[in-house]
């Protein structure tokens, strides 16, 4: 038994490696991403800390080169989400009592794996599985995730560290429990950092978890999942269950001992989630945590003191790093008219300069995106664009999927504000403008606020300090992460906390102490050292 109060350290960010030519780390990735590709492997279910296999196989594609298959993984069914429920359970005893101490060295122990000898092959099967090009895997599969690891750690301790003041002959005290039941994460494909929080940060606080990654990523998410068993994760811990939403979701929903939900994903989905739950709840065993981050209509709203060049810079790569498939990607823009010719201008150029291709060509600035259907849908807004009278197209517009899912960066000019790609999400690499005149600033700011249901990032350029301080004013709920000359993009763990409300989510601030206390169920317990043995009270004696 430990007779010691431990303590964490703050961390410090994950330094972002260089992938110069020549460099080590560009060697060993370039190694590793020809040895991925030269195996087709097979992907188990996980449950219990052993590997099931229904038969039920789905496949792993490279996005960028869909004729090349990296796995074949098999598919959950109710069945197997029963064998997933009771391991859960199974497991979660012994974890739940395990000292933090000795919860927390497993994750930071993967932190540490992760930053050296599993970097590598978390990139690459990024890289491959979700064709992102070195650079966005580095900052995410890599550097993202580690910070989530060992902020998290520490952010539990301050949560453990809050106590409550003991006023004279009493303790108080507070425990933080984990939930009653077993947590179920469901993870999207866009950032294998979300893929990885999301089960393990309802795990560090003492949950069990059932995590259903999405199907466009199960390859880089079956890594992490070898990651923490080398890491010593326990068996059960997290139970890996990846297969369709219906026949993983509709099981797990219908389980009494659901007691939380860790989601990212589409807002459809997660309020038929929510929907659920609110039938269920009746026989529940306790009200589910429910904490989801859903997609955003994010903004780039610029001054007419702002500087072109800056402003350029910001809409290209916040629109077009990662296809566009980030939750946060500026989407939508609002350009006063005093700047629009040379906006336009340099905005055109430089989109047509992006190189586009395989992200094993690291001259390539752009890939493709994630799947066939992200593909289609993308293309039938291009087209709506294409053939409405409301709007004209830019630069971009072309799409091919004959090789690998490329949709060139596009770039839409709106007449109208509420043009349908100005309010509905895309999440694909789709920048739609609208023009406003320049001195109707505070007005086009409501529109901004109002035009999008959603609440997640936003930004603002302006040199002007009063414009600035009225923007952070006026867009007061439009965003849960607000920009100042920067785009909208690119939060990161210790420093932004990450989410958005309205049909956002819930706002639970991934990479922060507020989203790890959601894990918890505190109890209060209140000592009296020298208890009352007379139930009179002084007020009752007489005059």
């Amino acid at each position: 038994m430990a007779n010691a109060f431990f303590k964490l350290e703050k961390p410090a960010n994950e330094p972002i490696l260089g992938y110069r030519a020549g460099s080590p780390e560009k060697l060993e990735l370039k190694a590793k991403l020809k040895e991925l590709k030269d195996q087709e492997i097979e992907i188990p279910l996980i449950i219990g800390g052993k590997e099931v296999k229904t038969g039920d196989l789905g496949e792993c594609v490279i996005p960028h080169n869909h004729g090349h298959k990296l796995a074949v993984y098999h598919k959950a069914g109710a069945k197997e989400v029963e064998m997933a429920i009771e391991a859960a359970r199974e497991a979660k005893e012994e974890w739940a009592r395990m000292a933090w101490e000795d919860r927390f060295a497993i994750f930071m122990k993967a932190a540490e794996l992760l930053a050296g000898p599993w970097r590598a092959t978390l990139n690459a099967a990024t890289m491959l599985g979700q064709s992102k090009n070195v650079f966005q895997a580095e900052i995410d599969s890599a550097c993202e995730l580690i910070d989530f690891f060992r902020y998290n750690a520490y952010f539990a301790t301050q949560i453990y560290a809050e106590q409550p003041y003991s006023s004279q002959g009493i303790w108080n005290r507070s425990e933080y429990r984990p939930l009653e039941g077993f947590v179920f994460a469901v993870t999207p494909f866009n950032f294998t950092s979300i893929a990885g929080n999301l089960p393990t940060s309802a795990a560090m606080m003492g949950n069990a978890v059932l995590w259903k990654p999405a199907s466009s990523a199960v390859y880089s998410a079956y890594f992490i999942m070898k990651m923490l068993e080398e890491a010593g994760l326990p068996a059960g811990v997290i139970n890996f269950i990846p297969g369709s939403g219906a026949k993983v979701g509709d099981p797990v929903m219908a389980s009494p001992e659901l007691a939380g939900i860790h989601f990212t994903g589409s807002t459809e989905v997660f309020q038929n989630m929510w929907k659920t739950v609110g039938n269920n709840i009746a026989k529940y065993h306790s009200y589910p945590r429910i904490v989801g981050e859903t997609g955003g209509k994010d903004f780039v709203f610029v001054h007419k003191s702002a500087k072109v060049d800056s402003v350029v810079t910001a809409l290209v790569r916040g629109a077009f790093e990662y296809q566009g498939q980030k939750c946060s990607a500026a989407s939508r823009a609002y350009i006063p008219d005093n700047l629009w010719t040379e906006i336009k201008e340099k905005l055109i150029a430089e989109v047509k300069s992006i190189k586009m291709g395989d992200p094993e060509d690291f001259t390539n600035f752009f890939n493709a995106v994630i799947d066939k259907g992200a593909f289609r849908t993308i293309k039938q807004y291009i087209d709506y664009a294409k053939e409405s009278g409301d709007a004209e197209i830019l630069a971009g517009g072309n799409c091919d999927d004959s090789i690998g899912y490329f949709i060139e960066p596009t770039v839409i000019l709106a007449k109208t504000p509420d043009f349908k790609t100005m309010a509905e999400e895309i999440f694909g690499p789709v920048l739609t403008l609208y023009v406003y005149d320049a001195d109707k600033f505070e007005e086009t700011m409501q529109l901004c606020d109002q035009t999008s249901p959603y609440a997640l990032t936003g930004s603002i350029f302006a040199q002007d300090r009063k414009a600035i301080a009225l923007a952070v004013e006026a867009l007061n709920n439009a965003a849960g992460n607000f920009y100042i000359n920067d785009k909208p993009t690119g939060a990161v763990v210790g420093q932004q906390p990450f989410g958005g409300a309205r049909a956002s989510g819930t706002n639970d601030k991934a990479g922060s102490l507020l989203n790890m206390i959601r894990w918890t169920s505190p109890r209060s317990i209140k000592e009296t050292y020298v208890p009352a043995v007379d139930y009179r009270y002084p007020f009752m004696e007489e005059e």
